[in-house]
């Protein structure tokens, strides 16, 4: 049977132009631009302990876990890193930082108003819940 392997695009309309939305992307996240100005993530690059991976769940219609159609979950290699850039580009930490088994989640809303959730994964393990 034929299957999805995986996640091959993440497409944002952007409510302003393409091009302001990717550029605070890769000023206050980090987000390596390609020539042709968007992105591509691989996973060699990623040096998290569970080697790289991507989590795709439904939500219930009224779940309260995200508003909207979507969220997007980036995972980052730095937590503390991170909240260092947001500060220091006056980015609201809408929720978090949070500690659970699997790593450390935060959130923040993108200029458009999109609720982005950050992940710095961790191996499961009861001692990483704080």
């Amino acid at each position: 049977m034929a299957r999805i392997t995986g996640i091959g695009g993440v497409f944002i309309r952007s409510k302003g132009t393409g091009a302001e939305l990717t550029r605070w992307y890769a000023d206050v996240l980090g987000l390596a631009l390609e020539s042709w100005g968007g992105a591509v993530l691989r996973w060699p690059q990623d040096t998290a302990e569970d080697k790289g991976a991507t989590v795709w769940n439904p939500a219930n219609s009224g779940s309260e876990w995200f508003p909207g159609a979507f969220m997007i979950n980036y995972r980052v290699d730095d937590m503390a890193g991170i909240i260092a850039q947001l500060t220091a580009h006056n980015v609201a930490i809408h929720k978090g930082p949070e500690y659970a088994e699997n790593g450390v989640f935060l959130w923040i809303h993108d200029p458009d108003g999109n609720r982005v959730e950050l992940w710095e994964p961790k191996v499961w393990d009861d001692a990483n819940k704080k």
